[in-house]
C-alpha cells in the first residue's frame, strides 16, 4: 500500500518538532503457519487433513502489523535471522506493511523462531521451535528514539530503555504473557509505577491481583496504574481511567471466531491508536473490540489484522442496513462516522499473500460461519 492511501489518524497531532514515531515495539518475531477449519487435533500416530492456512509474520510483528495497518507511525526492534523465514518476515514487515525496523538487525547462524498454530473450535493450540535473541531490547534500541506509546512486558524489573523512553515522554503500555510456572509473583506489579497503561486480560490479571474475579482484578490494577484495563475475551473489555475519572465495561461484538490467532494483539494496537488519538474511554474499548473482532474473522495472526479500509467498510455496511442489531451498533459507533469519511477508498486492508503467494484459506469458508451466526455484515 502506497503511502498516499495510508490513512492517518493522527493528522491533527502532528506538527514540526513532533515524535519521530507513534509506537515503538520490540520482542521476538516468528514465522508463523496457521492451520484453519480443524475439526480436532491429530490424536498419535494419524494425520489430519484441514480446508485452510495462511502464513506470515507473527509474534511481536502482529502488533506492529496491526499498530502501522492503523496509521501509526511504527518501529520495531527484533532480531532476525539470516535464512528465508526471517528474509521474508523482513521484506514483509518493511516493504509491505510499513514497520520501521533500524533498530532490528540480521544474525547469521541464528534460526528463525517458527509457530504452528492450529486453530480448533475457536481456540488455538501451538507448536514453537526458537532460540533466545542473541540481543537484548535495550542493546538493539540503544537510545530510544522519540516516540508517542511503547508496549512493553511487565516483568520484575523494566529494562532500561524502557525507563529511559519513559522518562522521554514516551506513555508506556504494559502487557505479560503466559506464567509456565503458574507463580504470577505479585511483587511483578510493583513496576507498572513506571506505566501509563497495563492491558493483561482476566486469567492474568486475577492470577497477579490474587482476585476471584476480573472486576476486583480491575480495581486493583487501577490503584496501581493510570489507566487499568482487563479484557474477558467473549464479554468484551473493561476499564478504569483515574485520569479522567472514566470506567467502562464494552461487550465484545458477537461473532464466529474463524481463527483468533493474533486477536490480543490487534485489540492492544487499536486501544494504543485510540489512546494517542483522544478517545473517550468507551470509544477506546468499542474501537479495539472491532479491530479484533475484524481480525477473528479472517485467517491468521497479522494477516487478518484490520486496516482502516476493513474498518471503513464495515462502518458502511452495518450504516446501511439500519434494522435489528444494527441500531446498537451505530449507536455504540457512531464516533467513526466523521473518522470514516475521511477514509480513502483506497486505504490499507488485511493482508492475503503468503510465502506461498497466495493464502489457502477459502473466503467461502470463513463466509459461511459469519453468515451461519446472522451477523454476515460484521466481516
Amino acid at each position: 500500500m502506497s503511502a498516499e492511501h495510508r490513512f492517518d489518524p493522527l493528522s491533527a497531532a502532528r506538527g514540526p518538532g513532533g515524535p519521530e514515531f507513534d509506537l515503538l515495539l520490540t520482542g521476538q518475531v516468528f514465522f508463523d503457519i496457521i492451520f484453519t477449519g480443524l475439526e480436532q487435533l491429530p490424536t498419535p500416530g494419524t494425520e489430519v487433513w484441514t480446508d485452510g492456512m495462511g502464513s506470515g509474520p507473527g509474534g511481536i510483528a502482529n502488533q506492529a502489523i496491526a499498530a502501522s495497518r492503523l496509521g501509526l507511525r511504527t518501529t520495531l526492534a527484533a532480531a532476525f535471522g539470516d535464512d528465508g523465514y526471517g528474509q521474508f518476515n523482513w521484506d514483509v514487515l518493511q516493504d509491505q506493511e510499513h514497520v520501521d525496523l533500524s533498530r532490528s538487525r540480521v544474525f547469521g547462524e541464528w534460526h528463525s523462531p517458527v509457530t504452528v498454530s492450529l486453530s480448533v473450535h475457536q481456540d488455538r493450540s501451538m507448536v514453537t521451535h526458537g532460540h533466545p535473541s542473541p540481543l537484548r531490547a535495550s542493546e538493539l534500541i540503544g537510545t530510544p528514539p522519540t516516540c508517542r506509546a511503547a508496549v512493553v512486558g511487565v516483568e520484575q524489573t523494566v529494562e532500561p530503555w524502557a525507563q529511559a523512553a519513559a522518562a522521554g515522554g514516551t506513555k508506556l503500555f504494559g502487557d505479560v504473557g503466559w506464567d509456565p510456572a503458574g507463580e504470577w509473583a505479585p511483587e511483578t506489579l510493583a513496576t507498572l509505577e513506571h506505566f501509563y497503561a497495563f492491558m493483561p486480560n482476566a486469567v492474568e490479571a486475577m492470577a497477579y491481583t490474587r482476585t476471584e474475579d476480573p472486576w476486583s482484578a480491575l480495581y486493583a490494577l487501577a490503584d496501581r496504574v493510570p489507566v487499568a484495563v482487563v479484557t474477558v475475551g467473549q464479554q468484551g473489555a473493561m476499564a478504569i481511567d483515574s485520569l479522567t475519572g472514566e470506567e467502562e465495561w464494552i461487550p465484545a461484538l458477537p461473532v464466529s471466531a474463524y481463527d483468533p490467532t493474533g486477536a490480543g494483539d490487534c485489540f492492544g494496537a487499536a486501544f494504543v491508536m485510540g489512546d494517542l488519538a483522544g478517545f473517550p474511554l468507551a470509544d477506546r474499548l468499542s474501537f479495539a473490540n472491532l479491530c479484533a473482532s475484524l481480525s477473528v474473522q479472517h485467517v491468521g495472526g497479522s494477516l487478518a489484522a484490520p486496516g482502516w479500509g476493513d474498518i471503513a467498510d464495515w462502518w458502511h455496511r452495518v450504516n446501511a442496513g439500519r434494522d435489528g442489531v444494527r441500531k446498537q451498533w451505530l449507536r455504540r459507533y457512531a464516533f467513526l462516522e466523521d473518522l470514516v469519511s475521511d477514509v480513502p477508498t483506497e486505504a490499507v486492508r488485511r493482508a492475503t499473500a503468503t510465502i506461498a503467494r497466495h493464502s489457502d484459506a477459502s473466503p467461502s469458508s470463513w463466509d459461511s460461519e459469519v453468515k451461519r451466526s446472522g451477523l454476515g455484515d460484521l466481516g
